[in-house]
């Protein structure tokens, strides 16, 4: 009843507003009607925000729910976040990846870095965009973390590039000693025994997947993304190529797919020449899953900073059948049709 009240009131204003545009007197020059015209606009604008319901202003936010990230001093978050998982399931199963380094205690920022980027804190005031982690508390986590993944041949992650992140005093961005805690001890305090190679003769870490060894993938389960006109309309991906795959890797943060590109049916500003290429995927999850020697529509997002093209949440990849390339033109061309723009990729740090 209350936003049937809401709509009813905003109607009226409307009608108001029309009135007025037509009982004032003509304006002297073209100032004051520029002026006459932003008064209104500013109006119903003002008038609109103050209609709206809280709650639904507020929708974009969600409790987190990732239970490495439970314990930070924010208790709201917004997907997609920061590396384009579009939910928290998918996000759980990425951060896991590197629950034996942060067990290790290498950085007392690492766990809060992990979760600014995997559950970024959400606010009323900040919603269009999830708040990154301020580049001095990925740096820092940095220092301590990566001689630690160099012992077992890893390296920092592309995809968590301290260099694409605010300053402090330059931009939004969250570290730990803007937040004030409650008195206690640390909320992301990690048990140093739980995955620590001091306290163990064996390092409890996968070396080819860098995480304690725990049922990761034992729990993944791909969503299956069929071609359609409708999904490729609503999805709008950057690249469509028909490729043929050499090798899936998933050793390390960053698992990939090795293929050699056959045709490209579609690309947008990463040049897509026919050779080898290798797509990132966004989790150790690998979806959507490739099998080597088969071929593949393959449809899905780039980093133009990066030159990358990414498997990420909504990618299509099916078996090749040779009607499939004519059938990608024409709903292009349908796509086109309907006045949208050229697809421009997420913002990745892929």
């Amino acid at each position: 009843m209350r936003d049937a009240s809401r709509l009813r009131l905003l109607l009226l204003l409307l009608l108001l507003l029309f009135l007025l545009s037509e009982a004032e007197p003509e304006p002297s020059g073209p100032g004051s009607a520029m002026l006459s015209a932003g008064l209104s606009v500013s109006l119903l604008l003002a008038a609109s925000c103050a209609l709206w319901p809280a709650a639904v202003r507020a929708a974009s936010c969600e409790p987190v729910r990732i239970p490495l990230c439970r314990s930070m001093p924010w208790n709201m978050t917004k997907m997609p976040n920061h590396l384009h998982h579009s939910t928290q399931d998918n996000a759980v199963l990425a951060i896991e990846q590197f629950e034996g380094l942060v067990g290790t205690s290498c950085s007392p920022d690492l766990l809060f870095f992990l979760c600014a980027m995997y559950a970024p804190i959400c606010t009323i005031d900040f919603q269009h965009e999830p708040i990154k982690p301020c580049k001095a508390v990925c740096e820092r986590a940095k220092y301590g973390c990566e001689p630690v993944m160099k012992r077992y041949n890893h390296s920092w992650p592309d995809s968590l590039a301290c260099s694409e992140l605010p300053l402090y005093d330059r931009g939004v961005c969250i570290s730990p000693e803007a937040i004030v805690k409650a008195e206690g001890p640390d909320p992301y305090y990690q048990d140093p025994s739980r995955c620590n190679p001091e306290s163990s003769p064996d390092f409890p870490m996968d070396s080819n997947n860098f995480h304690c060894r725990s049922p990761i993938r034992d729990r993944c389960k791909c969503k299956t993304v069929r071609m359609a006109l409708k999904t490729y309309l609503k999805n709008n991906y950057n690249y469509v190529i028909r490729a043929r795959v050499r090798d899936v890797r998933n050793r390390g943060l960053e698992p990939t797919a090795v293929v050699d590109v056959k045709e490209v049916l579609k690309s947008s500003l990463v040049n897509i020449p026919r050779e080898t290429h290798t797509l990132y995927y966004s989790s150790s999850c690998l979806c959507p899953p490739l099998t080597p020697g088969d071929e593949y529509l393959i449809m899905g997002y780039e980093n133009e900073e990066t030159s990358r093209l990414l498997l990420i949440d909504g990618s299509i990849a099916q078996k090749w059948k040779d009607k499939m390339g004519r059938k990608v033109k024409r709903w292009d061309q349908i796509l086109q049709g309907r006045g949208r723009p050229r697809p421009n990729p997420r913002p990745s740090r892929h």
